[in-house]
């Protein structure tokens, strides 16, 4: 399938699930054109990396929020489970 991404067509292969792909490309396309409009940049090259470091940024936050959440999850699950396993050698 075709995609558009700042004004590039790109040939992709969306074997699953096109919608999906037609997604991730607005969302970088919108990135690269916010990138653009904010730093006045014309060079495809740099506002693409520039999007990128933008994109990663904001993988980085995300993966650092769910690991404060499944940091203490984890442990109260492993109590939970611990505390079942006692209960059931106890009821043997």
């Amino acid at each position: 399938m075709k995609i558009e991404i700042y004004d590039q067509v790109y040939n992709v292969n969306a074997s699953d699930n096109e919608e999906y792909l037609k997604e991730i490309a607005a969302f970088v396309d919108q990135k690269m054109r916010d990138v653009a409009q904010a730093t006045r940049t014309v060079d495809t090259v740099k506002v693409a990396v520039l999007a990128a470091l933008n994109i990663a940024d904001e993988l980085f936050v995300a993966r650092e929020r769910q690991e404060k959440i499944e940091g203490p999850l984890r442990k109260r699950v492993e109590k939970c489970v611990a505390l079942v396993e006692k209960a059931l050698e106890h009821s043997n």
